[in-house]
């Protein structure tokens, strides 16, 4: 007997179903879902970048005449009696006193010591006398610490004076009128304050005996 070979038929590969309609709306959705989460990354970084460089710290630019004078102030006179140091104690401060000469209107300001404003008052006599300093510190930074009560030494060459804290406010530089002269002793201290520095803290003092 012929021996028979029985030759293995390769099973041919099931065609594939179609995929059925659930799972085709499923994979329609997951498209959607991706591109909406794509969408919605591709706006924050949009916005990212309008608005990360506004809340960057900004180049400080140092204004050597910050300090607008009131026109009052523009009278000749002698160099005597200034301020040449000022003592807080409450508030850690203790600073010397340069006199500040002005430039087209504006007072310069010191970069390490605070300065009295040349035009402005003497202590101890009936005129309004401004003392101011950068809000750094070391400098007027602890004088958004100051209170209403708190003693300020203001020292000349020859005596010293001491003033009570009667008022704190915040203006904006060109409210000028805090500085102007007074008829009575006033020690007026002068720093900047707010966002950006776009206010000025304004300490008023008067004498205390």
């Amino acid at each position: 007997m012929a021996k028979t070979k029985k030759l293995a038929r390769k099973k041919k590969p099931s065609p594939r179903k179609p995929a059925s309609r659930k799972k085709k709306k499923l994979i329609v959705k997951k498209h959607r879902l991706r591109n909406k989460v794509i969408g919605v990354i591709l706006i924050l970084l949009a916005l990212a970048i309008l608005i990360v460089p506004g809340l960057m710290p900004k180049k400080v630019v140092v204004n050597k005449n910050p300090i607008k004078i009131n026109s009052a102030l523009y009278t000749s006179r002698d160099i005597v009696n200034d301020p040449v140091r000022i003592l807080i104690p409450k508030a850690d401060i203790d600073l010397k006193v340069v006199d500040a000469p002005i430039v087209d209107g504006y007072w310069e300001l010191s970069d390490n010591t605070a300065s009295y404003g040349l035009g402005s008052g003497h202590p101890g006599t009936k005129s309004n006398t401004v003392i101011f300093a950068h809000a750094r510190i070391g400098l007027f930074y602890n004088l958004k610490d100051v209170q209403t009560g708190d003693v300020i030494y203001v020292f000349t060459k020859d005596k010293w004076y001491r003033y009570k804290v009667s008022k704190i406010d915040a203006v904006y530089p060109n409210q000028t009128e805090v500085i102007k002269p007074t008829k009575n002793d006033v020690l007026t201290l002068y720093t900047c304050t707010g966002f950006s520095d776009e206010k000025r803290l304004i300490i008023t003092a008067l004498p205390q005996n």
